[in-house]
């Protein structure tokens, strides 16, 4: 009989949201549990560091803990490089430090403050030493997808009709339209964040547990165990079914 795996959605730097869904998931399944965090743990909230902190700290202490690759991560981790890396996935106008996207928040986080003026240059080598090392490796190495023999964790979705053996990094952190209008099954279900919903869906072929807790909303958590689905919340799990 298999233990049952928990996924925890986009978190964006909300850390109150998140330790109370580790205390929905200590309620329901122990210390032991696994977890398996679909990524964005940073921007527009405003304790991105200290996710960091907490998610590091986890994992230091031995818990099962799986954490993914977000596209949100990955900007922030090509920003860190010796020579900052801009993501070409975005719209011409858009960077991670752009108002829509949440860098700038996540820059406070640890101290830093600057204005449009600000010079790139300057700001990524204020950003080089205020980041701790341990937060950068922990960025670079997250994994863009998790598999148990049912299921495929990923945070943004994948490319339809791709072994998931052969998607690429690129899709997995920021697909959405052709894997949100695919009806077909996938070679297992996907468990995704990424695209906020209302409310935690499952479509049959995927589940979407992106709520919009970057913005205000719930961060949402799911429990999955011998092919079916819950919610889970103060409350206890929720049957979450297509």
């Amino acid at each position: 009989m298999t233990a049952p795996t928990y996924a925890i959605g986009d978190i964006h730097g909300q850390l109150e949201m998140l330790e109370q869904a580790l205390d929905h998931i200590n309620a329901d399944g122990g210390q032991d549990a696994k977890v398996v965090f679909l990524g964005d743990y940073i921007d527009r909230g405003a304790n991105s560091r200290a996710v960091i902190d907490l998610l590091i700290r986890g994992q230091a202490e031995g818990r099962n803990w799986v954490t993914l690759l977000g596209n949100h991560d990955r900007m922030f981790s090509w920003f860190m490089e010796d020579t900052p890396r801009h993501d070409p996935h975005l719209l011409v106008g858009y960077h991670w430090l752009h108002d829509r996207l949440g860098g700038r928040e996540t820059l406070e986080s640890y101290g830093l403050t600057f204005t449009d003026k600000t010079r790139l240059e300057d700001l990524h080598a204020e950003a080089l030493s205020a980041v701790p090392e341990q937060h950068v490796a922990f960025l670079r190495a997250l994994e863009p997808m998790h598999e148990t023999a049912d299921i495929a964790f990923v945070h943004a979705g994948i490319r339809p009709d791709v072994p998931l053996a052969k998607q690429s990094e690129n899709d997995l952190v920021w697909i959405r339209q052709a894997f949100h209008n695919h009806a077909a099954p996938h070679p297992k279900l996907i468990v995704h964040g990424h695209t906020p919903v209302d409310r935690a869906t499952h479509y049959g072929n995927r589940v979407n547990l992106d709520t919009g807790a970057g913005y205000g909303k719930p961060l949402s958590v799911a429990v999955f165990d011998q092919n079916k689905s819950w919610l889970l919340d103060e409350t206890g799990r929720r049957r979450l079914a297509p």
